[in-house]
């Protein structure tokens, strides 16, 4: 029997590829085709149309790498089809096994507008649903010829290292030659669709695929084998389509039979995951958008159940303002319910990188995109695909009137598997917000019968819920659903041996879930990150690109900051254009493929750019506000965005104030036995000849930093060969290879500190060593000259502290990981997110590390033959990946991290913001005071600015920052009227118990990291 079963399958396989699929469109003529090769960056539509197209031909190569190609296409439906549904097939060479990596086009009327898209997997066009015979067919295609940035196999994608990536050699030369070809035209006909045949091969693909997946002793997996080798019996090959109805009437009673009352629901969301940028350009991901909305609102058309969820603002941002007939397209199908805005977010970013208040913006843009355009409040957070969940998210997700969480990237653990798929997820403030993880563990879901599968085996919450979600479409570089996708899901609806398969909603989905666990004693509970055990590398990829995020977070909180105070002081226009635009700016930036240091370097040369425009404008907004303040010249006025002014006592979100800058460095002195001193009276630092770091001393504490024997701010270079993800991954072995730095070409003594420089392989260091008077941070500022390949430099800091856990900053607060690896769980953080600091330290006595541009850590502890600890944290300071950009990193940078000697975390928090928040000094005599001060050295104002409704109400937006309770007083420094509690949005919300109105301050109650954000109203003035 096992014998027939095999035999039958393997029968089966080959009829449908080799006769029943080619059958769906065996009748067909050629079409006449022309083509137009546009020299240079893609046009728009109508200069497509009007294009001097020349005669081509199937056969004929097109296409260099990132070039479009405008083809024509034209022909007569035969007079003999009369009656008949007439389709175009077009194939423009596409690689089956790479459905988003390859070439795509976009079909268009003679009259511009786009009909659908064209990709690997969906080849086909209705042309006419009943032919009257003899009619003209004429239609565009816009094809891309993207390159396949990766290795492809029958059954897999591979990466390696790739120059295609790049951008492309004729930018900015139309006149160059941009290289050989890469497809060639290999269908391009009128065909007449046989809908009898194509039932019978969704018929056969869904029975034959859960035939598979039954086991051999279940009766059902027989009752199928007997029908589908009946209906191969019926079918004729030479003639497809006269046995094609028999063929169906053999699988109708087995396509009939209900699925079981227990079945387990699966609610099918039709989806397209499409990276932002990736192995594509930004340009090209605004095309893909164009493709595939086409495609989907196609569908929709002929397909009433068929709900599919797009979330992304950014991306129908782009479709309104390039594509706006396809965007009035997915308008039609939101009325009917069809097209779902779904996510709340601008891109879906980086939530491990991306800053505190960055994600609020986020937010905000995401969640008043939809509002605006089609009054729709989104509740979901839908984050499929990025590299791990900060644990501040939570309360930011309510804080939007966000109610459920979905992503799928934990599956991808390499050591622990995620233990639930529905689940409270509790954030660092005691938030839960109610989540799920398809236990399908893919976002590109084909609704296949693996996949159909492998989700009911694999979703480990049986017990309470019996339903889960499943996205489904091609993705990565878009597409969306297929007609055969929606055919699987028809006959899934509620056939036996198989889950059931239903179109839904996704609220309408976490609906029933919530409900479900409720009646079933509630839902389990995960506290903290989701820290994914994979992609660890993300962290430190392309330096360059994450300096220039931090340095436009930063700008941005002080261009608003000192606007807002120029505007409320002065009536200094208040810049609400600008911002907007330089916000969504960054916001789009932070996508998970560009924010990370994963796309090709087309992505990360034009982010570079981009940061330094962003960066010069809002350069020239912060001077504008503050020459507003400073008043005419007479004196200097210090101007400081930091969350607390000198001396830890916080002022606006900084100290607004004339005030000199940080005293001059102490002067440098030598050691005993070589080498020098830094001493400002709280700490004394000793380098040494090597220009290793032998002594950090806290002269107030009597105690010594450093473990005995080990020295400071050692630079490490280990071996970085990760088996697969070049640019995402840092996998543990990398630690068994490491090179020690330790000589130095020179040490000497500058007028501000100690100058070190090392030479290794190709590359350079130079670094000056600072001990700023009246400060305990020890500064160290590197310029890198990095030219090494495969490698990760680190800097490490064995200290002499039994800590028993580290405490890294996270937006909006900080967590805290066992510095131990008791468990798998432990072990697998190996490298770990920490933002402007990572503490370290015992009940009394600690250090932090901060840095102005680093995410990378580790932490490792180890007890010494003198029974003491030593806990090393290491800094990662830059890698050198292969794919997908063969030269990432390569070149100069200049980064900068500190080590504040004898610090607490409300130290730690301080100066981590100061060491990212410059002083700005100008002419001026005006005294400038703060525009909100706050009394607390926990409480931190991540952001002044006005409200965007533009009624002039100031918005403050405050968090506790160590974990514990505070109560503050909020001083403003202006009239106050009223003060309200609002969301994300700036709309009210009720909440009583966290501030009160006392004698023109605000009382302030917050529990341990509560975000508060304020709207206070001025009073008028005269």
């Amino acid at each position: 029997m096992h014998n027939d079963r095999d035999v039958t399958e393997q029968r089966l396989a080959r009829v449908l590829n080799e006769r029943l699929r080619p059958a769906v469109h065996a009748r067909s003529v050629p079409l006449d085709v022309e083509v137009w090769n546009v020299p240079g960056e893609p046009v728009p539509v109508h200069e497509g149309l009007a294009a001097p197209y020349r005669p081509a031909r199937v056969g004929d190569r097109w296409g260099p790498a990132w070039t479009t190609s405008w083809f024509k296409v034209s022909g007569r439906i035969p007079a003999e089809w009369a009656g008949a549904t007439v389709e175009a097939v077009l194939d423009l060479g596409f690689s089956p096994h790479s459905p988003g990596f390859s070439a795509e086009g976009l079909v268009y009327r003679a009259d511009g507008t786009a009909v659908k898209a064209l990709n690997p997997r969906n080849t086909w066009l209705p042309v006419a649903e009943a032919a009257a015979g003899g009619e003209e067919f004429v239609a565009f295609v816009e094809a891309a010829a993207n390159p396949v940035v990766m290795h492809t196999g029958p059954d897999e994608l591979t990466f390696g290292p790739t120059a295609v990536g790049g951008p492309a050699p004729w930018l900015g030369d139309p006149a160059a030659d941009p290289g050989e070809p890469l497809y060639r035209l290999r269908r391009l006909d009128l065909a007449v669709f046989d809908r009898v045949v194509h039932e019978l091969v969704q018929d056969l693909d869904v029975l034959g695929q859960l035939m598979h997946e039954l086991s051999p002793e279940s009766p059902r997996r027989w009752q199928i084998l007997r029908a589908v080798a009946q209906a191969l019996d019926a079918i004729d090959l030479q003639d497809v389509s006269g046995g094609a109805t028999a063929a169906r009437a053999a699988l109708a009673p087995v396509l009939a039979a209900p699925a079981h009352a227990s079945a387990h629901r699966l609610s099918a969301v039709g989806h397209a995951h499409i990276d932002t940028a990736w192995l594509w350009p930004l340009r090209e991901t605004v095309r893909k958008v164009a493709r595939t909305v086409s495609n989907v609102t196609q569908l929709m058309d002929d397909h009433h159940e068929f709900t599919f969820v797009m979330s992304q603002a950014q991306q129908l941002a782009w479709l309104k303002e390039h594509r706006p007939e396809v965007y009035a397209r997915a308008q039609e199908k939101v009325k009917t319910g069809q097209f779902l805005p779904t996510g709340s977010l601008w891109v879906e970013p980086d939530t491990n990188i991306t800053g505190g208040e960055a994600l609020v913006r986020q937010f905000v843009h995401g969640k008043r995109f939809y509002l605006e355009e089609f009054g729709v409040e989104t509740e979901e957070m839908w984050l499929p695909d990025t590299f791990g969940y900060n644990a501040a998210l939570p309360q930011l997700m309510k804080l939007a009137g966000v109610r459920w969480f979905l992503t799928q990237k934990i599956s991808w653990n390499t050591i622990n598997k995620f233990p639930h798929h529905t689940f409270w997820w509790e954030g660092i403030d005691g938030t839960r917000i109610f989540s799920h993880f398809p236990p399908v563990d893919t976002y590109n879901s084909d609704l296949s019968g693996a996949e159909v599968a492998h989700s009911v085996r694999n979703f480990q919450d049986k017990a309470a819920v019996n339903q889960s979600l499943i996205p489904f479409g091609y993705g990565d570089g878009g597409g969306g659903p297929t007609r055969e996708m929606l055919a699987r899901a028809a006959r899934l609806r509620n056939l036996e041996g198989s889950a059931r398969v239903e179109m839904d909603k996704p609220a309408d989905f976490f609906e029933r879930a919530h409900a479900e666990y409720e009646e079933n004693g509630g839902a389990p509970v995960w506290s903290g990150e989701l820290y994914l055990e994979f992609h660890r590398g993300t962290l430190t990829s392309q330096l360059a690109t994450k300096q220039g995020n931090r340095r436009s977070e930063h700008l941005l909180r002080e261009a608003e900051l000192w606007a807002a105070t120029a505007a409320v002081r002065h009536g200094h226009p208040y810049p609400y254009e600008a911002l907007d635009r330089l916000w969504k700016t960054v916001l789009l930036h932070q996508f998970h493929d560009i924010l990370p240091g994963t796309s090709i370097a087309w992505v990360h040369r034009e982010a570079e750019e981009t940061y330094e425009a962003v960066a010069q404008e809002l350069t020239q907004l912060i001077g504008e506000a503050q020459r507003a303040l400073a008043g005419p010249p007479g004196g200097t006025v210090v101007f400081n965005a930091a969350p607390h002014a000198r001396g830890g006592v916080p002022a606006l979100g900084a100290g607004l104030r004339p005030e000199p800058a940080d005293p001059p460095v102490p002067p440098v002195a030598d050691a005993d036995g070589g080498g020098f001193v830094l001493d400002n009276g709280l700490v004394r630092v000793t380098v040494d000849g090597r220009g290793l770091i032998t002594s950090a001393y806290d002269i107030t504490a009597g105690r010594e930093a450093l473990a005995p024997g080990a020295v400071g701010n050692l630079l490490q270079l280990h071996q970085d060969f990760p088996n697969q993800w070049d640019a995402w991954d840092v996998d543990v072995f990398y630690r068994n290879t490491v090179r020690d730095l330790t000589k130095a070409e020179s040490v000497t003594a500058t007028g501000d500190g100690i100058r070190v420089v090392r030479g290794f392989g190709d590359s350079r260091i130079e670094q000056t060593l600072t001990l700023p008077a009246g400060s305990r941070r020890l500064v160290v500022d590197t310029v890198v000259d990095w030219h090494e390949r495969e490698k990760l430099l680190k800097a490490a800091f064995p200290l002499d502290v039994r800590a028993a856990h580290s405490t890294a900053e996270i937006p909006f607060g900080h967590v805290q990981r066992p510095t131990h690896t008791n468990t798998s769980w432990d072990a697998a953080k190996f490298e770990v997110c920490a933002h402007r600091f990572l503490h370290v330290g015992e009940p009394d006595w600690g250090t932090a590390l901060v840095n102005d541009s680093s995410y990378g850590h580790d932490v490792t502890r180890d007890v010494r033959a003198d029974g003491g600890t030593t806990t090393t944290v290491r800094l990662s300071l830059l890698r050198a990946a292969r794919f997908p950009d063969p030269d990432a990193d390569q070149g100069t940078h200049r980064l900068a991290y500190a080590l504040v000697i004898g610090a607490d975390i409300t130290d730690a928090v301080r100066e981590g913001y100061r060491f990212n928040l410059a002083e700005r000094t100008l002419p001026g005599s005006a005294a400038v005071a703060p525009l909100v001060s706050v009394d607390h050295e926990g409480v931190v104002v991540e952001a002044v600015k006005l409200a965007d409704d533009r009624t002039g109400d100031i918005i403050v937006r405050l968090y506790e920052a160590r974990g514990t309770r505070a109560r503050a007083t909020l001083t403003p420094g202006f009239p106050l009227a009223s003060v309200a509690t609002t969301d994300l949005l700036e709309r009210p919300l009720d909440d009583p118990s966290s501030h009160q109105l006392t004698h023109g301050a605000v009382q302030l109650a917050l529990r341990p990291f509560q975000i508060l954000t304020l709207r206070m109203r001025p009073l008028p003035q005269d």
